[in-house]
């Protein structure tokens, strides 16, 4: 805080220009001599006009301390947040470096997320022709057709999904040899007021009759897509072990859409008490997940990365990460951001197609270069620009 102002002398005590001094001090030559005798002895004053001052020292201790205070806030505030974040951005950054394997590239078993106007009543067949000459010369051979949502009951309306039909039999008319697979999903409750309640018994049941249902209408497989989904989640498991016996014996796929995996050490477990939606699934839960399904499919997008290069370090660690857990009869797929956005959770500049094809193909050269089942799956048709198109084809289709 500022040193208080020293205040003016009051007008009827002039200060001489000298200014007088105490009386026990010595008496300047030219100033008049007190008389021992008529005066008092008495205690040494202040110069008339002047009050006394506090030292500056005494001043800057009265200061310091809320001063000081501050400061090491700040500073620890830096040391919490910022030095890990350069820390975790140049990692990253290192991963994206170097040149992938020779041969990293599709092996025809891609996939892709199609939104719901597919089958809905929305899309005609010029529709279905034009889709088609986009996958013709890619690796795409299983398409999620989004085709829910379910009921927070586990049920499926028929009504939601009237030109399924019509749309599987136009996709193999027009891409001979390609899986359209339902994409169903909903919004878990997690304790809360609405959602999917996994530890229901009667709704996973319903689940498993949804999916049952979809096969019926033609479909080739159930891909199930449950946000947010706490790693460890043993319901979950249940769920999988029930759908994966119901495809098995209607010789279908059981694809999932899975979190990510802890980039650090437990941080599904910090993410988790501070947040309603954990981002990261355990590496162990990751591998159960993947020891019940055909087809798992990680959604590497939305990273809150700030750069290309340190969003494709990010997918490279992914891949890495995931591939370590999955066996090798699990086909892995890593998802890429067909779309753009620029908020907190996903940077449009910085997710790029071309970073994420390129972090797959290093994570894939340096863990697994030669595992068949592995692939990469486009979100979404819909929002797709000819940006993503390219770099996709140019990076990933040789």
């Amino acid at each position: 805080m500022p040193e208080p102002e020293p205040e003016s002398a009051p007008a009827s005590e002039p200060t001489p220009a000298s200014g007088p001094t105490p009386a026990s001090g010595p008496t300047p030559a030219s100033g008049p001599t007190p008389d021992p005798e008529s005066a008092p002895d008495p205690a040494p004053q202040p110069a008339p006009g002047r009050q006394p001052q506090p030292a500056p020292e005494s001043a800057k201790k009265r200061r310091r301390p809320w001063v000081r205070r501050v400061r090491r806030a700040v500073l620890v505030l830096a040391l919490v947040l910022i030095v890990p974040l350069v820390a975790v951005e140049t990692a990253l950054r290192v991963n994206y470096m170097g040149d992938p394997a020779d041969g990293t590239y599709t092996r025809d078993r891609d996939a892709m997320w199609l939104g719901h106007a597919w089958v809905d009543g929305r899309k005609k067949d010029a529709d279905v022709t034009a889709l088609a000459g986009r996958l013709e010369d890619t690796g795409v051979r299983d398409l999620y057709v989004h085709t829910g949502p379910l009921e927070h009951d586990g049920t499926l309306p028929r009504s939601v999904y009237p030109r399924a039909r019509w749309f599987i039999d136009a996709v193999h008319r027009e891409l001979p040899g390609v899986r359209v697979q339902a994409f169903l999903g909903d919004v878990l409750a997690n304790g809360g007021p609405e959602g999917l309640e996994l530890s229901d018994a009667a709704t996973r049941a319903e689940v498993v009759r949804s999916a049952g249902q979809v096969l019926d209408t033609g479909y080739e497989g159930v891909h199930l897509d449950l946000e947010p989904l706490h790693s460890g989640d043993a319901h979950y498991l249940d769920l999988l072990d029930d759908l994966r016996e119901l495809t098995k014996g209607r010789d279908a796929q059981l694809s999932v859409a899975a979190h990510q995996i802890d980039p650090l050490p437990h941080l599904h477990s910090v993410a988790g008490f501070v947040a309603d939606h954990p981002k990261w699934w355990s590496q162990e839960f990751f591998g159960q997940v993947a020891r019940r399904v055909d087809q798992i499919a990680v959604m590497s997008y939305d990273t809150a990365r700030l750069f290309e290069s340190t969003y494709g370090g990010y997918v490279a660690q992914q891949t890495s990460l995931a591939l370590e857990v999955t066996p090798p009869t699990t086909h892995l797929l890593m998802g890429l951001p067909f779309y753009y956005e620029s908020n907190p959770s996903h940077w449009g500049h910085a997710e790029t197609v071309g970073a994420a094809v390129r972090g797959a193909r290093l994570g894939l050269s340096r863990t697994d270069p030669d595992r068949e089942l592995f692939g990469l799956a486009p979100y979404i048709d819909f929002a797709a620009t000819e940006t993503n198109w390219r770099e996709f084809k140019d990076g990933w289709v040789r």
